[in-house]
């Protein structure tokens, strides 16, 4: 119910960080979930079924050895994996820095590779880092770092 009222029962646009969560809100009419955390391969056959099912099944990847198992692995029926590239602004828990120079190579091998297959939605950062602070102000600080970056980013 919640997540209905979060969408203004549209039941599109959620987050979600398990595939339990993901099967739960499908099963729940929800059509346009992002599963917030780079494929595993041991989850690629769960994740393509919800890519199949649902109008629109979005993935995390961080690197090229992710893309290509998203490559080898095509969806059927004219269906493609809908990527973000996950940035790491300082959470340390998964993506690639922004700085790194593999990670325009890898936003341009994303975009330009095969969008037929793989398709490049956009570029997500999780701000994780903020749990511990202590302030508003600390919070902010991470918030505008982090933007930063992403704009930095997108921008190169």
């Amino acid at each position: 119910e919640g997540a209905a009222l979060a969408t203004g029962g549209s039941r599109r646009g959620i987050v979600v960080s398990t595939l339990a969560e993901a099967r739960f809100f499908a099963a729940g009419g929800f059509d346009d979930i992002l599963y917030a955390f780079p494929v595993p391969r041991w989850r690629l056959a769960e994740c393509s079924e919800l890519a199949q099912r649902l109008q629109a099944f979005q993935v995390l990847l961080d690197s090229p050895q992710g893309l290509e198992m998203l490559l080898q692995n095509p969806l059927p029926d004219g269906k493609r994996w809908l990527v973000w590239l996950k940035l790491d602004c300082g959470n340390g828990r998964a993506g690639i820095r922004p700085s790194d120079p593999e990670a325009v190579a890898l936003a341009r091998a994303i975009a330009q590779g095969s969008p037929e297959l793989v398709t490049l939605v956009g570029v997500y950062a999780h701000c994780g880092n903020t749990y511990g602070c202590g302030d508003i102000a600390a919070i902010q600080a991470i918030a505008r770092d982090t933007t930063a970056a992403v704009l930095e980013f997108v921008t190169a």
